[in-house]
């Protein structure tokens, strides 16, 4: 059964009025790795569709980039295109949808584990990914991905190393990229290289609940990450 098949089958559950964010409450609880999986892309899909009206506009090129990070299939676009347009003009604010996605890996109370960090960044890099799709960072999609990730509890340093991956001429730290300090020894450095690296690999991301056809997610990740480990080793070894 494909990921959209199990959205269409939460959506076919909604009443008549409800708005899309009922799917979340839905499943709000349950923690099996298909039900993360149908919260984690209808979530992309919500997130990204109220950021593409971030900058006042949705363009073809946000769309587009939308199917390139999912696999669509031609039978199922119909019920992907349904998920984008109801929450599009679902009354609901982003930040709604956000601190629901938030909820769902990281209950009031609780502290957020590596795993759920590594799902709630990775859907913070889908929302880049769409929101750099014309290629025009805004000051709104700015402000709208901030606050996404602070209802994600993820730290200023997180967001803007992401950002330095997808924005161009933003300012791009390789220590940060790696998340240890400037005086941390060489072996240090290779560590947090290649544990992330391993977060990173399409076979731990399925594992933490990111749906199969949204690994590309990680692409531009790992792209970054061992640049960073290449510019620290090389400036180490001059």
């Amino acid at each position: 059964m494909s990921i959209w098949t199990r959205i269409a089958e939460a959506l076919s559950a909604l009443a008549a009025g409800e708005g899309l964010t009922a799917v979340f409450d839905r499943l709000r609880g349950v923690q099996s790795t298909p039900e993360k999986s149908v919260g984690f892309t209808i979530a992309v899909i919500a997130l990204g569709a109220k950021m593409a009206k971030a900058d006042g506009a949705v363009t073809r090129d946000e769309v587009a980039t939308f199917r390139q990070i999912f696999a669509i299939a031609e039978e199922e676009k119909t019920n992907a295109a349904r998920v984008f347009n109801l929450a599009r003009q679902d009354v609901a604010g982003f930040d709604a949808y956000a601190r629901k996605v938030a909820a769902m890996f990281r209950p009031e109370g609780q502290v957020l584990c590596a795993d759920d960090r590594n799902v709630l960044i990775d859907l913070l890099e889908g929302l880049f990914y769409i929101a750099m799709a014309d290629g025009d960072f805004h000051p709104a999609e700015n402000d709208f991905l901030k606050e996404v990730a602070r209802i994600f509890g993820l730290d200023e340093r997180c967001y803007n190393t992401m950002r330095a991956r997808f924005v161009e001429g933003a300012p791009r730290d390789p220590f940060d990229v790696l998340g240890v300090s400037h005086d941390a020894p060489l072996e240090e450095v290779r560590s947090a290289w290649r544990q992330a690296v391993k977060d990173s690999h399409p076979d731990a991301m399925i594992a933490r609940g990111v749906p199969e056809e949204a690994i590309k997610l990680a692409e531009r990740r790992l792209i970054a990450i061992n640049a960073a480990w290449a510019e620290i080793s090389g400036r180490r070894a001059a």
